[in-house]
């Protein structure tokens, strides 16, 4: 890949809309480049920035959230803003890795507002957790009360997030 290049004009991508498959263009990439900057952007200022009259942009835009390309738009939040200064990464390793394991493990984290991410990783550990909260203390009573207590659990550990240094980043176009 050289310089200035990026994955999109190296493979081709493709997705559907209606039932149709068409071909993502340089336009559609500067329409999510310019939604990923500013998701509030009107349709008008959005064809402006990609050089489309009004019609066409709203097409497109609908094109690629209805294909699942834009999967939706949300405001991003300041946690220490809210008083949610206290960050932790929790791995979690499962005693059992069958489907029924994993199913129970995965539901009985969605009922916990705290857990901001959780994705399953391959190898040891099974799980890697974001979670926020007030401070320690409501870390530990978390911890305690409730990550401790998660289906087939066999071991947790923790470690304390010091600085985010990137996050939001917007996906490489």
């Amino acid at each position: 890949m050289e310089c200035g290049e990026n994955i999109f004009s190296i493979i081709p991508v493709r997705i559907k809309f209606w039932g149709r498959s068409f071909q993502m263009d340089r336009i559609d990439q500067k329409i999510l480049a310019e939604l990923q900057a500013d998701g509030r952007l009107s349709v008008t200022e959005l064809a402006e920035r990609v050089g489309l009259s009004l019609s066409p942009c709203h097409r497109r835009v609908r094109a690629l959230e209805e294909s699942g390309v834009i999967q939706g738009y949300r405001a991003q939040l300041s946690p220490s803003a809210l008083g949610l200064t206290f960050s932790a990464m929790v791995f979690a390793t499962l005693r059992e890795g069958d489907h029924q394991a994993v199913a129970a493990f995965e539901a009985a984290l969605l009922p916990i507002p705290q857990v901001v991410e959780a994705q399953r990783l391959f190898g040891e550990p099974d799980y890697l957790l974001h979670v926020i909260t007030r401070d320690l203390p409501a870390f530990q009573q978390l911890y305690d009360d409730r990550l401790s207590k998660l289906p087939n659990v066999q071991r947790l550990t923790s470690t304390l997030v010091m600085k985010r240094v990137i996050q939001d980043r917007s996906l490489p176009l």
